[in-house]
């Protein structure tokens, strides 16, 4: 056990350390840094909290409750200059939270993990996984497996659809999956034990009651996306992982750390992905270059675009009303004259990919999906309004000067 004096000394002397040595873990190059990874279980060269153990007034690893602006940066952001060290350490209040990656105008600047977590570490991004169903029906269509989006999907799950009534169930179209407005009961909520305990996830989704006509309302389920990832199976002719690793993931250099199956054998549609946040930020590079990744266009650049726009407006269950696109949620975030359109990828326990056009940036937070409670949504967003977004445009408008 250390001495309390040396302690004491310790603290001391961080002062007087040069102030590279303070943030050797925050601002990281993306040379230092690729985004992609090829093994979600490559340890660190150095442990990501090193610097943070010592410097004074910093809580790398204490998230629990929000600290008042004062008490974290003692001036409005959109008065003085935020350090990226400022604003890890407002992060780091975040509950359950476990890493925190940003990469705008072409470099990684902030790179941070907590918790043991690790840049390389898969980890279950619970429906985040959604967003990846998206792109994985763009390349269908690219591969023309699926030959257009308002196709019925009856024309690729026959079987579960023979015979479905009421009648209306049979309009129901892949767009339909892709925006959540089947139409169909949700199986999420206080639908979701009962659902999971199914032994046919598709076609239990399925048989639940037609509540709107298909295409007119949006209400999130998870049954939507299961019932895509049986369309994408059954079109392709591959699984949905196998689909996703042969002609995405393996371009990008992502390792699936592990997926669930449905007892029916689809791989779970929109949930229990676990990716690593490495590959979380490659994902989110894809959509911010237009569907470009190491100067190959993976997908679509018209994807890109009609993906992101919302469909839906006000559809979210949150402290926020989201918009919504192509399994994409959208909303403006920051504050005053300091705001952004941003599009995200979204998971319970804080499993979020912010990606900022407007000031080329994506954002990759991620929580522990297994923590108690609903997460820390709300104070997410306002962290979002308050700190990211605005020191997001300090450093956009800092490099045109």
């Amino acid at each position: 056990m250390l001495h309390p004096m040396f302690l004491i000394l310790v603290i001391a002397l961080v002062p007087l350390l040069p102030s590279h040595a303070l943030n050797v873990y925050v601002s990281v190059s993306a040379s230092d840094r690729p985004a992609t990874t090829a093994s979600p279980f490559q340890p660190e060269t150095l442990p990501a909290n090193m610097v943070f153990a010592l410097a004074p007034g910093v809580y790398a690893d204490t998230a629990g409750t929000t600290p008042s602006a004062a008490e974290i940066i003692p001036n409005a952001i959109s008065s003085s200059p935020v350090s990226s060290r400022e604003l890890v350490e407002v992060v780091s209040r975040i509950p359950n939270v476990t890493s925190f990656t940003v990469y705008q105008q072409g470099e990684t600047t902030v790179e941070q993990y907590w918790r043991g977590h690790q840049r390389n570490r898969a980890m279950n991004i619970k429906s985040a996984s959604k967003t990846i169903l998206s792109t994985l029906t763009a390349l269908a269509l690219q591969d023309g497996y699926i030959e257009s989006i308002d196709d019925p999907i009856a024309r690729y799950i026959p079987d579960y659809m023979r015979g479905l009534q009421p009648e209306a169930k049979q309009r129901i179209r892949v767009k339909h999956l892709l925006t959540m407005s089947s139409g169909l009961e949700t199986t999420s909520f206080g639908n979701y034990g009962r659902w999971v305990v199914s032994r046919d996830w598709t076609r239990a989704a399925l048989r639940g009651e037609l509540e709107a006509e298909p295409g007119t309302r949006m209400q999130y389920s998870t049954g939507d996306t299961h019932i895509l990832s049986a369309v994408l199976t059954e079109a392709t002719g591959m699984s949905t992982r196998a689909y996703a690793e042969t002609r995405l993931f393996r371009s990008m250099g992502i390792r699936v750390g592990g997926w669930d199956r449905s007892p029916e054998g689809y791989y779970f549609g929109g949930n229990n992905l676990a990716l690593s946040p490495a590959a979380l930020m490659a994902f989110g590079r894809l959509y911010l270059d237009g569907g470009v990744f190491n100067g190959e266009q993976l997908i679509p650049a018209d994807w890109v675009q009609e993906s992101m726009q919302p469909v839906f407006f006000g559809t979210s269950f949150n402290p926020r009303a989201h918009n919504y696109g192509y399994l994409w949620w959208n909303n403006t975030f920051g504050q005053d004259q300091t705001t952004a359109e941003v599009y995200f990828a979204w998971g319970f326990g804080g499993q979020y990919v912010f990606v900022i056009p407007s000031l080329e940036a994506v954002v990759v937070l991620t929580g522990n999906p297994d923590a108690r409670g609903r997460g820390a949504n709300g104070q997410i967003y306002r962290t979002m309004d308050a700190y990211i977004v605005p020191w997001l445009h300090q450093q956009f408008h800092s490099a045109e000067r």
